[in-house]
């Protein structure tokens, strides 16, 4: 089913397409919009409009310790109020869900993309056993709402909300750092996804921006997303998720021998790497454009994520072959179909943009085994 937000009745609502259809993809002026994101205060709050993602509590006795079982993090004895990020695997560590973890005092609250909700509890469902558990899918009572500063008790929103602080990109207990750098860009990176009763949304007294405008701050961070950077060969190596999503010292659970393989002895075959893309051209890349080293006849990779940032231009994010050369600059094809004026068929046309790579996972990254600082790829 279609969803449609409510707030798209705002004046000037453009609606997204892709993995935001249904919400709001500017109102306006995304350029205006994203600085009013990133320079959002308490006196006068802005947010997103994320209420087009899925919502899924899990209840009982045995929530934390069932949790940590089945998924790739411990969830078992974090406090009330702790946020966190998972990522349930295949038997060959391919990522097929990466939740967004709140603890509360009576259930744990998972944050999906949209569209995934019913999946995902349906799966944690056929996982429950005889284990005092319970799975739903929350959805029609609680709409995301994503900000750049907590919203609990402003604009509107209840003082007791759940909300999710994303813990990106801090080395998490029992993680590391895949990262070749050592000034992390997202480390001026604070964002917090509220969940809001659906009855409230529409009350809200926040500055709507659109998803543009947060994409383009994620992006600046280098901060990985499932509907973008995720797809059917992903593991958490090749997108820098070992710090955030991942405890290497947990026990057994579905898709661990390829973490560990991986990390101990192995390199991940793609790497997630941050794209400055020339803007001579005056338009940006499709997501999905492909990504070629000079002279490569055969791509290396593909745009997972481009936006047009309010300072640094246009910027994106790709996935590409780890042995593809960190110093070289790379060129993006992007093949669009167009009809020419008074043709009846319809032809192609490629643009090539030049972009400078910033490594973003290491090529070096893994074969952790034997290392001096394992998980350290900057000595």
């Amino acid at each position: 089913m279609t969803y449609t937000s409510p707030i798209l009745s705002v004046h000037g609502a453009v609606e997204a397409s892709g993995p935001d259809a249904g919400v709001a993809a500017h109102y306006g002026d995304p350029i205006k919009e994203q600085r009013r994101l990133e320079r959002s205060t308490d006196g006068s709050p802005a947010a997103v409009d994320l209420s087009h993602r899925g919502v899924v509590s899990v209840t009982g006795d045995d929530r934390a310790s069932w949790l940590t079982t089945l998924s790739s993090q411990v969830i078992s004895g974090l406090p009330v109020g702790t946020s966190s990020e998972l990522t349930l695997l295949s038997a060959q560590g391919r990522i097929e869900f990466q939740p967004h973890v709140i603890v509360g005092a009576e259930a744990i609250w998972l944050i999906v993309e949209s569209g995934q909700q019913e999946a995902l509890a349906t799966f944690l469902d056929s996982m429950r056993f005889m284990l005092r558990v319970e799975v739903n899918d929350v959805t029609a009572n609680y709409a995301v709402v994503g900000s750049t500063r907590s919203l609990a008790g402003r604009a509107g929103v209840p003082d007791d909300v759940a909300e999710w602080q994303d813990p990106w990109p801090a080395i998490g207990p029992g993680g590391t750092s895949y990262s070749a750098v050592e000034a992390h860009p997202g480390e001026e990176w604070e964002y917090w996804e509220t969940l809001v009763p659906r009855t409230l949304l529409g009350e809200l007294t926040v500055e709507w921006c659109g998803s543009w405008a947060l994409e383009a701050l994620r992006i600046a961070a280098w901060r990985p997303r499932y509907a973008t950077e995720v797809d059917e060969k992903s593991i958490p190596h090749e997108l820098d998720l070992m710090r955030t999503a991942v405890h290497l010292s947990k026990g057994c659970y579905k898709g661990q021998e390829t973490i560990a393989r991986v990390h101990n002895l192995g390199h991940p075959p793609r790497r997630l790497v941050f794209l400055d893309v020339d803007g001579s051209e005056h338009t940006l890349p499709e997501v999905g454009a492909e990504v070629f080293a000079p002279g490569g006849k055969r791509p290396a990779g593909r745009i997972t994520s481009v936006a047009l940032h309010h300072e640094a231009g246009p910027i994106a994010l790709a996935v590409i072959k780890r042995g593809v050369d960190p110093e070289e600059s790379l060129i993006i094809r992007d093949s669009t179909s167009h009809v020419e004026a008074g043709a009846e068929t319809e032809g192609s046309v490629t643009v090539e943009y030049a972009a400078a790579q910033t490594v973003v996972v290491s090529p070096d990254a893994g074969q952790a085994v034997g290392r001096r600082n394992r998980g350290d790829f900057l000595k």
